[in-house]
């Protein structure tokens, strides 16, 4: 690819749309802050580099070649892209930028961030585009390191748990509870593990190739609960529990969010519970960007004020 640039200094271009722009040299000089005789210089380098004279002195100015007009619209709009490019790098506007942000998250991941999130960027960034992908896993760690992804909301299981090539933006930590009907005719207000045991259960697995960290948890112990229900997605879980005698073990702060939109009772785990750390991974390689960076800033914030609800 690229063989026609291999032996030419991309410097050059600079020369020549100057030069293009201005007829003149000694202008054009002016413009890179470069002495005439430098400037001269690079134009003796881009002629024999293109074999062509480029520009031809008529008094006073420099006339572009046939090649010269050829070319000219396409250097002058790649130098236009990439200075852009590199520009937005060191320098963001929030308030002017139309740039579209892409996060990878599950359903809940989403649900426990996006709302307030969304509210902080359309205050300080009304242009912006925010495109939520499904995680294919819990750090989209591949997704991430291809420039796919600018962010994935995902979870581990340790506060330190961490993965090669990737930074993590810390959120809160949570432990599970049980979410049960409000009428289940067989629970009380408290639930002892025989009783947990005994029922029926859904379960929530976003990634079909991981196991559940309830059931990886029970296991430990020796025990194993009755799963009936399996699903892809969180959103679903509550309203199944609630018309039904099914049991579900959930984050709490999504246990207590789905209280309000069915009928159902909270218990506390009659085990050990695993406790849930919600991250926003990203890439370092993509991290020096000036939107990136802002957008980190943003996430931080929402983070802090998650972390601080009960």
């Amino acid at each position: 690819m690229h063989s026609e640039l291999r032996n030419l200094d991309l410097n050059l271009l600079l020369v020549f749309d100057a030069i293009y722009r201005h007829q003149s040299v000694v202008l054009a000089a002016d413009e890179l802050s470069l002495s005439p005789s430098a400037c001269s210089h690079a134009l003796t380098r881009l002629r024999q580099a293109l074999s062509d004279d480029l520009f031809v002195r008529y008094g006073s100015s420099m006339h572009p070649s046939l090649l010269a007009e050829q070319i000219a619209d396409d250097v002058s709009a790649a130098l236009s892209i990439l200075g852009t490019r590199l520009s937005a790098r060191r320098h963001f506007k929030p308030a002017e930028s139309n740039e579209t942000f892409i996060l990878a998250a599950t359903d809940f991941t989403a649900f426990a961030i996006l709302p307030l999130l969304m509210r902080q960027l359309s205050k300080q960034a009304p242009h912006i585009k925010v495109q939520v992908v499904y995680s294919a896993h819990r750090d989209a760690l591949d997704d991430l390191a291809a420039g796919r992804v600018h962010f994935s909301l995902g979870f581990t299981n340790h506060a330190e748990e961490h993965f090669e090539g990737v930074e993590a933006i810390n959120c809160f930590a949570d432990d599970y509870v049980v979410l049960a009907s409000a009428s289940h005719p067989r629970l009380c207000d408290t639930l002892s593990i025989e009783q947990y045991l005994a029922e029926r259960h859904v379960v929530v697995l976003p990634w079909s190739d991981s196991d559940s960290v309830i059931d990886n948890a029970l296991r430990q112990q020796g025990m194993q609960r009755n799963v009936c229900v399996q699903l892809p997605s969180m959103m679903a879980a509550p309203f199944i529990v609630g018309h039904s005698e099914y049991l579900a073990t959930l984050p709490r702060r999504a246990a207590h969010h789905f209280m309000d939109t069915a009928s159902l009772r909270v218990l506390e785990a009659p085990f050990p519970s695993p406790t849930y750390y919600l991250k926003a991974f990203f890439h370092p390689r993509y991290a020096a960007g000036a939107s990136h960076r802002w957008l980190r800033e943003q996430i931080e914030w929402t983070f802090a004020k998650q972390a601080a609800k009960p």
